[in-house]
């Protein structure tokens, strides 16, 4: 049963706004219930909350970042371990990355208004984006330690205590790890996958420093380096990728065979002679296309509509897409360069 009609919901007037409820439950209890409205028609009702879930997985990463970084500092100034030291100063620098992808979350939840009819989803990408800037700085300067490491003419012998430590850290972040990447695909947020892969690259990282101080153990100090190298080259091919992804959706990119797949459902779509022409981009999250479909000239305007409400469940239903223009044209080309025919929906 709905109760009551928030008073944000109140404060927006835009075609496209989103609508905040209380509603009843069976214990009688009032529980908030999103709506979000686009022209007067309901189009989901949990895209919101889920950007709300993903603020756990951002604060799950800032938490054991802090736990991690005083524990590895402390440690490796206390069992002289440069590698430990560096893992702690490397999860200091995550900090900020794992607050940015939380800014980006907030913002993210503000709803459409008269500057950002579309919502404001793309600050998920903008803090990907910023995430993968300071995974890049963090490798090339895990990197660059690793080097001049390896041609040191004297290398210290840390204590296998700090060992026990990094593997520690490691299996935490791996477990951190796991439970953002979960959290990201249910959920569909490409700002905390990315965080997720930032924890991965930390359990790596911990994972090499703690082979090379149990090489040092055997006489082995160059494995220390080597293996810095290796996360290194693992940490900056992680943050490429993220800034590839990043920046493909910012310039409204999108995969050729995904959108084949999106033309072939709405190609199907009962009454479609054919379609002139689909464009799709990536916004946040979430997919929103601009379609022109061919229909036969001789229906009539309510039953073209018909046709493009047909078009935007099949999308809703095979793909969870929300947002869908069609736009119908006539099928016949002679009519339409002669009437110029054709109505938008």
């Amino acid at each position: 049963m709905w109760v009551a009609k928030s008073e944000r919901a109140r404060a927006i007037n835009h075609p496209l706004a989103l609508h905040l409820y209380e509603r009843q439950t069976a214990g009688g209890r009032r529980q908030p219930f999103t709506l979000e409205i686009r022209f007067g028609r309901v189009l989901t009702l949990s895209q919101y909350d889920e950007i709300k879930q993903g603020e756990k997985g951002a604060w799950v990463s800032i938490t054991a970042y802090l736990v991690l970084s005083a524990l590895k500092l402390g440690a490796g100034y206390m069992f002289v371990s440069g590698a430990l030291v560096a893992d702690g100063f490397n999860n200091l620098t995550d900090i900020i990355a794992s607050a940015a992808v939380l800014i980006g979350l907030r913002i993210s939840q503000k709803p459409p208004d008269k500057d950002h009819p579309y919502g404001h989803f793309r600050a998920e990408t903008i803090a990907a984006l910023m995430a993968s800037f300071i995974m890049a700085t963090v490798g090339i300067q895990v990197l660059i330690s690793a080097v001049k490491s390896l041609f040191a003419n004297e290398q210290q012998v840390p204590a296998l205590t700090s060992a026990w430590i990094a593997l520690f850290a490691a299996l935490v972040m791996a477990g951190v790890y796991i439970y953002n990447r979960r959290l990201a695909l249910r959920i569909n947020n490409m700002a905390l996958l990315a965080a997720s892969k930032d924890n991965l690259s930390d359990a790596l990282v911990s994972t090499g420093a703690a082979i090379g101080i149990i090489g040092a153990q055997f006489g082995l100090p160059w494995l220390d380096p080597v293996a810095a190298l290796a996360v290194g080259f693992i940490i900056c091919k992680t943050a490429w990728d993220i800034f590839y992804s990043s920046t493909h959706a910012l310039t409204d990119g999108f995969d050729e065979n995904e959108l084949s797949t999106l033309r072939t459902t709405i190609a199907k779509t009962a009454g479609v002679k054919s379609i002139k022409d689909i464009k799709a981009r990536v916004h946040g999250s979430h997919v929103l296309i601009d379609v022109i479909v061919q229909v036969d000239p001789a229906l009539t305007l309510i039953e073209s509509h018909r046709i493009s409400d047909a078009i935007e469940q099949r999308m809703s239903r095979k793909h969870n897409i929300m947002s869908v223009h069609v736009h119908v044209e006539p099928d016949d080309v002679d009519i339409c360069a002669e009437t110029g025919a054709g109505h938008k929906h």
